[in-house]
C-alpha cells in the first residue's frame, strides 16, 4: 500500500504541474478531502464562508486552522499571505500547502506571523513528500481510504502502468481481417476436434468451437508473419492464453471455464497500452477466435490420446 501511495504522490505532482490554469480551485477542493482524511480535520473551502476570502483557501472552524493552497512555492508567497488582514482568524493556526514535491527549503526560513496567528514552518508547510510521509504512518485501513480518495481524484488514468502485449497486437491485426470467410489451406480435422471437445466435457460448445475452427489457417499465416518480427512472438501469445486458462481452471470447468478464459484474455488485452480501441463485441469476437485456435493447437484444455488436429 505504501508503494501505491508513493505512485499516487508522483501522479498528483504531475497532474498539478499540467493543470496550471485552473490549478488552484481544483487543488483547494481536493486538499479539503485529503487533509480531512490525513489529519482528522473538518476543513471546508473558505469560499463557503466568504467569496472574497483573502490569502485563505481552506478553513476548519472546529480545530481553528486556516490553509493557503498555492502553485507558487516561495518565501515571498507565504509572507504575502501572512501580511494580509487575518484578524477574523485570531487564535487560528496557519498552514501553507505549496503544490510541489519538496518544500524543505521553505521550512528552514523564518516568518513573521501576525498577532493571534500561530505558524511554525517546520510543521505547518506541507508538500507532497511530507503528505506521503503522513500517509505511510497511517494504519492500513486508513491508508486505503486515502488511496481510494486519490484514485478517485485521478480518475481512470490512474492505475498500474499499462504495458504493450503481443496479445493486443494480434487482436489489432485480427480486427482488420474479414472473418466472414474461410481460408482453405491447413484445415483442421473436425473429427479430432470433436474428440477433444468431448474429452473436456465441452459438448455444449461443439458448434461454437467448430464454427471458429475455420480460422485456423488464417491465424497460422498471421503467426508465421508475426514470428518474423522477433523471437517467441507467437509463443508468448500461447503462453499468455495458457496462463489465463491455468488461473481460471481452479474455479471453473467445462463451458464455464472456456468463457472465463475468454473474459480474462479480453481484460488483459484491454489493459494493454498498444491495444487499438474497438467495440467490445468486436474484441470478444477476435478473442474467441484466439481462444478456440489455442484450444485446437493444444495450448488450453487436455488432449485425448493420439490427438492430431491438422488435416492438409
Amino acid at each position: 500500500m505504501e508503494e501505491k501511495l508513493c505512485t499516487l504522490a508522483v501522479r498528483i505532482g504531475v497532474r498539478s504541474r499540467l493543470n496550471v490554469l485552473n490549478l488552484n480551485v481544483h487543488a483547494e477542493n481536493f486538499y479539503v478531502h485529503l487533509f480531512n482524511e490525513l489529519f482528522g480535520l473538518s476543513l471546508v473551502n473558505a469560499n463557503a464562508y466568504d467569496q472574497n476570502a483573502t490569502a485563505i483557501d481552506l478553513v476548519d472552524v472546529l480545530n481553528k486552522i486556516i490553509i493557503q493552497v498555492s502553485s507558487t512555492a516561495t518565501k515571498q508567497k507565504i509572507e504575502s499571505a501572512l501580511s494580509k488582514d487575518l484578524s477574523a482568524y485570531e487564535g487560528y493556526r496557519f498552514k501553507f500547502i505549496p503544490i510541489v514535491d519538496d518544500a524543505s527549503g521553505l521550512r528552514k526560513q523564518t516568518y513573521a506571523a501576525p498577532a493571534g496567528i500561530t505558524f511554525d514552518p517546520k510543521t505547518d508547510i506541507h508538500d507532497l513528500t511530507s503528505i506521503l510521509r503522513e500517509a505511510a504512518a497511517m494504519e492500513i485501513d486508513d491508508q486505503k481510504r486515502v488511496f481510494d480518495l486519490v484514485k478517485t481524484e485521478l480518475g481512470e488514468e490512474f492505475g498500474t502502468e499499462r504495458l504493450e502485449t503481443n496479445l493486443a497486437e494480434i487482436v489489432n491485426i485480427l480486427s482488420n481481417e474479414d472473418l466472414s470467410y474461410e481460408q482453405k489451406s491447413l484445415q483442421v480435422d473436425p473429427f479430432e476436434v470433436d474428440r477433444k471437445i468431448s474429452f473436456n466435457n465441452l459438448d455444449s460448445l461443439g458448434s461454437l468451437i467448430q464454427g471458429y475452427a475455420v480460422h485456423y489457417a488464417r491465424l497460422d499465416g498471421i503467426y508465421t508473419e508475426f514470428d518474423l518480427r522477433g523471437v517467441n512472438k507467437s509463443n508468448s501469445i500461447f503462453a499468455a492464453i495458457n496462463a489465463e486458462y491455468l488461473k481460471c481452471q481452479a474455479a471453473e470447468a467445462g463451458a464455464g471455464l472456456f468463457f472465463s478464459i475468454i473474459r480474462s484474455v479480453v481484460e488483459k488485452i484491454r489493459n494493454s497500452s498498444n491495444f487499438n480501441r474497438i467495440r467490445l463485441d468486436e474484441l470478444e469476437l477476435a478473442t474467441t477466435v484466439l481462444v478456440v485456435d489455442a484450444f485446437i493447437r493444444c495450448k488450453v484444455f487436455k488432449n485425448p490420446n493420439a490427438y492430431n488436429h491438422v488435416a492438409a
